[in-house]
Formats: structure tokens, sequence, C-alpha cells
């Protein structure tokens, strides 16, 4: 499994799509897919989007996270600004960050992006 995080509009699914030779047809949008296409996929982006998505339905993203079995991963890193005054936008954060914590721990590579330069930050190129 890869990893790919960093802001939003940094360059995450283009590095992606230059190291794995991946085509559009090939990346899933948790924003918009049907979640239950999601864990055996090749590519997802906006992973995050698919916690927020499972959280609202009452469903565990953690569990559904642990399933995955995808080879790319692409989320969005939402931690860091302000804090939202809502409850549930706080809750959503947290379990974002978890959902992260445990790709990352079984991710063979993390890379880490901004202003489309990619960094490694766990193992190494692939």
């Amino acid at each position: 499994m890869i990893m790919i995080t960093g802001g939003s509009f940094n360059g995450k699914t283009d590095l992606a799509k230059n190291l794995f030779s991946l085509k559009d047809e090939e990346i899933i949008d948790c924003g918009s897919c049907d979640l239950d296409a999601i864990p055996g996929a090749k590519c997802v982006r906006n992973y995050e989007l698919a916690v927020k998505r499972l959280f609202e339905r009452g469903e565990d993203p953690l569990v559904f996270t642990e399933r995955l079995k995808c080879d790319i991963i692409i989320m969005n890193e939402i931690g860091s600004g302000i804090i939202p005054l809502e409850k549930s936008e706080r809750d959503w954060r947290e379990m974002t960050g978890r959902a992260g914590c445990i790709i990352a721990s079984r991710a063979l590579t993390v890379y880490r992006v901004c202003c489309g330069i990619a960094e490694i930050i766990k193992g190494e190129k692939i």
C-alpha cells in the first residue's frame, strides 16, 4: 500500500498518476463513489471524504479503514488550521487523523506533497 498525503490542491493525484502510470478511470473519488467500491480499489483519492460519509452514516470509519486493500490511498491533511466550532466537524477531523495513522502504519511508502513537490516520509520510492 502507498499513501500520498498533503494539503488540498498540492498535486497529490498528479503525483500518483505520474509515479504509477494511473489512468483517470483507475482512481476512485471517495467524495462521490459507492463506498462499497473503496476497499479493493487500485487507487482512491479524497479518503477523508469517505471517513466523513461513513461517520455521518453512523458507521465506524476506523473499522472500514482496517479493511482497505487499495494499492494507493490519497488523503488530504485536514488537521491543521482553525479548530471548527461544531463538535461533529472536530470529531470528523479526529477520525480522519486516526484513519490516516492506520493507513500510514500499513503503508510501505508514505509521500507528503507540498506545492507539487513530493517528500518520502516513510519507506523508499517504489
